[in-house]
């Protein structure tokens, strides 16, 4: 549940323009889900029925960490104006369409997932927005719409991407990358 309180951050501070506070959630976010699901497949004792249950919450806080949150954020950057509904609609739809087709079929193979997964977009959206005090509110707006579609287009694909989350070198590395950019946007908010 600490990622679902970290994406309600990223989804408020999304709304008021507070974007630097945003990624911060978007980023923890994603830490917390891996570490969930590690302890998860930990715990001692879990029943089949708990398991569904943990598999059930954890699609409902999927489509909301890494659909529903990374829309609102183009919504947001974007004034609110119309034309993002259509990008923010691709993108939320996407997500659910992925995350039926995992439910559905699960890993290709054991090991691999069939269409980006979507605990990515967080991740590379975050990065993405480390270019924007570079490129700037105009050109970052262009930029941000075209990755957002581009990973919504990436997540239905037929692509097979690694599960990335079970490797403890990966849990590293994105506990290195979280602490990283916690600093950078924690430091544009002092």
């Amino acid at each position: 549940m600490a990622g679902l309180a970290c994406t309600v951050v990223a989804i408020y501070c999304s709304i008021i323009g507070v974007f630097a506070a945003a990624m911060i959630g978007m980023v923890w976010a994603v830490a917390f889900d891996w570490a969930d699901g590690l302890i998860a497949r930990r715990m001692k004792g879990r029943t089949g029925h708990d398991q569904m249950f943990g598999g059930q919450l954890d699609i409902l806080i999927d489509i909301v960490s890494y659909g529903v949150t990374p829309a609102i954020l183009l919504l947001s950057y974007g004034g609110f104006e119309p034309i993002f509904l259509v990008g923010a609609f691709v993108m939320i739809a996407a997500a659910g369409i992925r995350l039926s087709y995992f439910s559905t079929f699960g890993l290709a193979g054991g090991s691999h997932y069939t269409g980006l997964a979507l605990d990515n977009n967080s991740l590379i959206l975050v990065f993405v927005f480390t270019f924007e005090v570079l490129l700037g509110s105009d050109v970052f707006t262009y930029v941000l719409y075209g990755t957002g579609v581009a990973l919504a287009a990436l997540n239905v694909s037929q692509i097979q991407t690694p599960k990335l989350s079970g490797n403890p070198a990966n849990v590293w590395m994105l506990g290195l990358y979280t602490v990283v950019m916690t600093a950078i946007f924690g430091a544009q908010l002092i």
